[in-house]
């Protein structure tokens, strides 16, 4: 088994590539620091077809429980980060009509501004969108399908899930039913319901084209990104909005796009909303996520080193390293261990393994199966 550690090199620096030329992507449009969503169109055609009915049907259950949000900060908020720029920058911002003899154009401060979609998460007034529609914000204008506008407080927010909490003051709101993202097929018609460049209350349509897709873009710690991959056309603005199956359930909330202009040009990501429900959960009972950790580091497993290790399968994660105390210390797993399945899932990839850690919270269980030197066995992991 040592011998992970030999090809793991290797490994390493094709992973670093691969990240390399997702990060060369850019997903927000720069100078729009809220605006940003990505959907793909796709021609479902013009008779009066099931498909074509389906979406009439889901589009008018979409529509409003979709909502525009306007961001942006307050006098007092763009004062606060000027004079943290100033201090951080200071010959770049001189408050003094001369320097050294010549004279200084004064700074303005600009209050920032931005706008982004949102998904009616209750019928009484509790929103989730994007974290990065609201993060450098303090001011929240929200306005609903029937023009009705509301000013909305912040209840929390999550970077590492790129999630975000607003509430306003309403009451019998419309709501969608919850899908099952687990259960949701490559191949799948989904439909994008969103407000791209301020256009309110935009539906476009495509399939989900992969599942479980990690494009290293929430750049924090132990970000967790298992996004389902669609075709449907998003762009800036679409951020927040809802990502809907051909019932009309809700199957995700969109928030990137893959490009490299900015703007829409094939693929777009949601976060999955069996994730969004519980971290929107905890946010709405605590103000903040609780989330269960293992402690472990991962290398994905692929063919070529099943083949170095002559592991009898191809797909899983291979345990690195464990933290000392951690929860899967604990509970007995060991390093160079793979993980096939949690909770009675598949785990083909780390995202996969990551969005099942992610719905924990600390002192939930989480069931692993697990291969060790050619055996199986289950791991009930308490989380902490």
């Amino acid at each position: 088994m040592h011998r992970l550690y030999r090809i793991l090199p290797y490994f390493l620096a094709g992973a670093a590539g691969g990240l390399m030329t997702l990060a060369l992507l850019p997903v927000y449009p720069d100078g729009q620091p809220a605006s940003d969503l990505p959907v793909q169109l796709v021609n479902v055609g013009t008779g009066q077809n099931a498909a074509t009915q389906d979406f009439v049907q889901a589009a008018a259950l979409a529509m409003p429980t979709v909502v525009h949000i306007k961001a942006s900060e307050s006098d007092e908020l763009a004062n606060k980060r000027f004079r943290q720029e100033q201090q951080r920058n200071p010959w770049g911002f001189m408050d003094d009509d001369f320097f050294f003899g010549f004279p200084q154009q004064r700074q303005r401060i600009q209050r920032l501004e931005g706008s982004g979609s949102g998904v009616i998460f209750s019928d009484d007034g509790y929103i989730v969108t994007n974290n990065h529609v609201v993060a450098f914000a303090d001011r929240f204008t929200v306005t609903l399908f029937d023009k009705k506008t509301y000013e909305a407080n912040l209840i929390g927010t999550d970077p590492k899930t790129d999630l975000a909490v607003l509430k306003i003051d309403a009451a019998g709101l419309p709501v969608l039913d919850f899908g099952d993202s687990d259960k949701a097929q490559i191949g799948e018609w989904v439909m994008a319901v969103g407000n791209p460049f301020d256009l309110t209350s935009t539906v476009t349509a495509g399939i989900i084209s992969a599942k479980g897709r990690d494009i290293d873009i929430i750049q924090t710690k132990d970000a967790i990104e298992a996004f389902i991959q669609t075709d449907a056309a998003v762009n800036p603005g679409n951020s927040g909005g809802a990502l809907v199956d051909i019932q009309g359930a809700l199957l995700g909330i969109n928030t990137a796009i893959a490009t490299k202009t900015g703007y829409y040009s094939g693929y777009s990501f949601a976060i999955p909303i069996n994730m969004v429900r519980r971290i929107a959960e905890d946010i709405i009972s605590y103000g903040y996520y609780q989330r269960g950790k293992m402690g472990l580091s991962l290398v994905e497993l692929d063919g070529s080193i099943s083949k170095e290790l002559e592991l009898p399968v191809s797909q899983g994660v291979i345990i690195k390293e464990l933290e000392e105390g951690g929860a899967a210390e604990l509970a007995g797993l060991k390093p160079f261990d793979v993980i096939t399945e949690a909770n009675g899932r598949p785990i083909r990839s780390a995202p996969d393994l990551l969005e099942q850690v992610g719905r924990t919270k600390p002192g939930d269980s989480i069931v692993l199966n697990v291969l060790r030197e050619g055996k199986y066995s289950r791991v009930s992991i308490r989380m902490r």
